[in-house]
């Protein structure tokens, strides 16, 4: 999916066990079939599930991202009313893996981008419960910091204007320009809370119609209270899509941001996917027809 991107192998990942957490040595190595585009993941066993980053990048700053994600991780457990992995250990670089690598605990479920459950108004309220259980967590002061989502939307024009030149051949560039200069110059009113900044259907494990537990826990962090908005859009059709709102009971200035984030990410997925991870680039096209029709 990336021109710098390391493959990463089972005879890798048991080497890689054997070598640094011999305690599970002799444990069944599965990969996980995902949609996902940051990591490799490989179940260990019934219980564990260790996460390989895919683009290269030097060993120490990777080590420091993941233990950042692991502090956010655990942080977000304690306040999360849904399941999520709970961080184990952290492996280093070896057996021909260059790069630091992370072991978390194994959740049951099905993937939303899977078992769709864009249907279900109770998946919508409890997607509303979590959402809500993260806003009422105290920041401890922090405020959001990066070039990321949930910050500042006109501070993502570049990027927008190269996603537009890279998606002339795929989409409706013209009518997705007047969109997001609509949605760029919407206000922000309120202060950061806790959100877990990437409720894509990759992220998100369901059981019936339920929500059934929360992934990539490591983003969690202050932003706009708008972002985790984004899950109306990717993971809900037009009535659940209200519950969610009215559960949170978001204001119109609140809802039309988390929109406008859900079109910034969206517009990089389609193209930057296309190729290598269709089911992505699919979903970001679903999520800017809906935006779309929202807006006609």
């Amino acid at each position: 999916m990336h021109d710098d991107q390391v493959d990463v192998t089972t005879g890798t990942v048991a080497n890689l066990i054997g070598d640094q957490f011999p305690q599970w040595s002799g444990r069944e190595i599965r990969p996980l079939r995902s949609s996902g585009t940051v990591n490799a993941v490989f179940r260990i066993g019934n219980d564990l599930s260790a996460r390989f980053p895919l683009r290269r990048a030097d060993a120490a700053e990777v080590l420091a991202a993941l233990e950042r994600e692991a502090r956010a991780g655990a942080e977000l457990a304690q306040v999360s009313p849904f399941p999520v992995p709970e961080p184990v250990a952290l492996g280093g670089p070896g057996a021909g893996y260059p790069m630091p690598w992370s072991v978390q605990t194994w959740l049951p479920g099905t993937v939303a981008s899977d078992a769709d459950p864009s249907r279900s108004h109770t998946f919508a309220a409890d997607l509303a419960s979590f959402i809500a259980a993260l806003r009422n967590a105290d920041t401890q002061g922090r405020h959001f910091s990066g070039g990321g989502r949930g910050g500042v939307l006109t501070h993502h024009d570049a990027w927008m204007e190269k996603c537009f030149q890279e998606s002339e051949r795929l989409l409706d560039v013209d009518r997705l320009r007047a969109m997001w200069s609509q949605l760029r110059e919407l206000p922000r009113t309120s202060p950061d809370v806790m959100s877990h900044r990437d409720l894509i259907p990759g992220n998100v494990l369901v059981a019936g119609d339920r929500l059934g537990g929360v992934l990539d826990t490591g983003g969690f962090g202050p932003a706009d209270p708008a972002l985790d908005l984004v899950s109306a859009w990717h993971l809900l059709r037009r009535g659940p899509r209200e519950v969610l709102r009215r559960e949170l009971e978001s204001d119109d200035l609140e809802w039309e941001r988390g929109k406008a984030w859900a079109f910034e990410q969206a517009m990089g997925l389609v193209w930057y996917y296309a190729e290598s991870n269709p089911t992505v680039s699919t979903m970001g096209r679903r999520t800017l027809d809906r935006i779309r029709e929202s807006m006609e």
